[in-house]
């Protein structure tokens, strides 16, 4: 993660563990004034009692690879969770390897009467701020669903379970009326923390090979992503330094976190006014979306 005059990595990876630390409770309460766990979601083939049971095993899977010291159980086994056993062969694509996890995920938790969701993410949210507490933004993390031998750091851990609190909060929201608002500055950590890792990770380079497209993307209230598809790989920098764009893309924070998971879409988006396309070639931005593999 690079370092610019007005982006400190320390300070932004504390603001967010303080926003991730705040959305817990929030998710919680979420979780426990569900009517009807078997309720259809924001996702078409969860219920929201499915999207619980994800959420927690995300919890589980995250607390896993930051606390070694701490076993992290399994809720059926109350073993430690094998993730060789649960993930495809280490040549599996990152879509397959996801999807494996997800459906692992729902089968942990989904099945037992005995674990609510809100209960174990509010114990594993509280492990996983303490345990990391205080280490370095640039921390290597091994996460195994990634890829083999996959590594990604704790800033982008820590994003992660903030995007996937706010982005699957909002799916229980959908499938029950209840509120769940994403204000900007939220949307604006998970996109400067997770999004240069995942955005290149979730590549469908089949679908790249033989393109190349340099998309400007800022993020209204500072941030800025330079993403770059070169033939097969893309890489994503945050305020990198000046160079010619094809496309330019302006949407506001929770916007963009939203088309990026699939869950507005970006002609409605940009229907709205929240995403505007400049540049060269505007007509570019609707490839970004379809360059990323979806599970």
């Amino acid at each position: 993660m690079g370092t610019v005059p007005g982006f400190d990595p320390v300070t932004e990876h504390e603001k967010t563990r303080a926003a991730l630390r705040a959305v817990v409770p929030r998710l919680v309460r979420l979780l426990r004034d569900v009517p009807d766990p078997d309720a259809s979601s924001g996702v078409p083939v969860w219920t929201v009692g499915d999207v619980g049971a994800h959420l927690a095993a995300v919890y589980l899977a995250y607390c896993s690879i930051v606390s070694a010291e701490e076993p992290v159980e399994s809720v059926e086994s109350l073993e430690p969770v094998e993730w060789d056993s649960v993930l495809p062969p280490g040549d599996a694509s990152f879509t397959e390897r996801i999807a494996a996890m997800n459906a692992k995920s729902v089968e942990l938790f989904g099945g037992d009467e005995h674990v609510r969701p809100g209960d174990f993410i509010a114990e594993r949210g509280e492990t996983f701020l303490r345990v990391t507490e205080g280490l370095a933004p640039d921390t290597p993390v091994s996460a195994p669903w990634y890829g083999k031998g996959a590594t990604i750091t704790l800033a982008t851990v820590t994003g992660l379970m903030l995007s996937e609190s706010l982005v699957h909060g909002l799916d229980i929201a959908r499938g029950t009326g209840l509120p769940w608002p994403i204000g900007p500055d939220e949307a604006r950590l998970v996109l400067g923390q997770s999004m240069p890792t995942m955005m290149a990770l979730a590549l469908d380079t089949a679908k790249a090979q033989g393109v190349s497209i340099a998309f400007d993307v800022r993020i209204k209230g500072g941030l800025r992503l330079a993403v770059v598809v070169e033939d097969g790989t893309m890489t994503v920098t945050r305020d990198a330094p000046p160079r010619a764009y094809d496309c330019t893309i302006t949407a506001a924070p929770a916007t963009f976190l939203l088309v990026s998971f699939r869950r507005t879409p970006i002609w409605k988006a940009i229907a709205r006014g929240h995403i505007r396309a400049g540049g060269r070639r505007p007509w570019l931005a609707m490839r970004l979306g379809e360059l990323a593999a979806s599970p």
